[in-house]
């Protein structure tokens, strides 16, 4: 009885093409991760030159038309501080320290950015301003 020779064939897995679309993969998931916050209203930032991140739990935006934002909804001055001390309130109960980012215009009242500042202190909220 004759048996047959069995041959060491290697298999080879052409990786090749994997290599691109885990490029491409990469290349998506890394401008989706960067695209624009959608709570944010759009104004005029001013300059900065550090690079620091910090959580955004709560947005607060003025534009250039004085006109006060909490996340996207537009407030009225009046309204605008039961408004921001609720939400602080709101996320300290998911939050040991609360974030408030402030997102105004080049051209916003400083008082009005002071005054937001002076709220969220008194909160006991972490302030912060973003700038471009």
């Amino acid at each position: 009885m004759r048996f047959r020779k069995k041959y060491n064939e290697q298999s080879e897995v052409f990786t090749d093409s994997l290599n691109d679309i885990l490029f491409i993969l990469l290349m998506f998931f890394l401008i989706v991760a960067t695209l624009a916050n959608p709570n944010v209203i759009r104004v005029g930032l001013p300059k900065g030159a550090k690079d620091t991140k910090a959580k955004q739990h709560i947005m607060v935006s003025i534009d250039r038309n004085q006109n006060f934002y909490l996340g996207t909804t537009a407030l009225t001055p009046d309204r605008f501080e039961a408004a921001l001390t609720n939400e602080i309130r709101r996320f300290r109960n998911l939050v040991d320290t609360p974030t408030v980012v402030i997102n105004a215009d080049t051209t916003a009242y400083y008082g009005e950015v002071y005054q937001i500042m002076l709220l969220a202190k008194k909160e006991k909220a972490k302030v912060v301003a973003r700038i471009e």
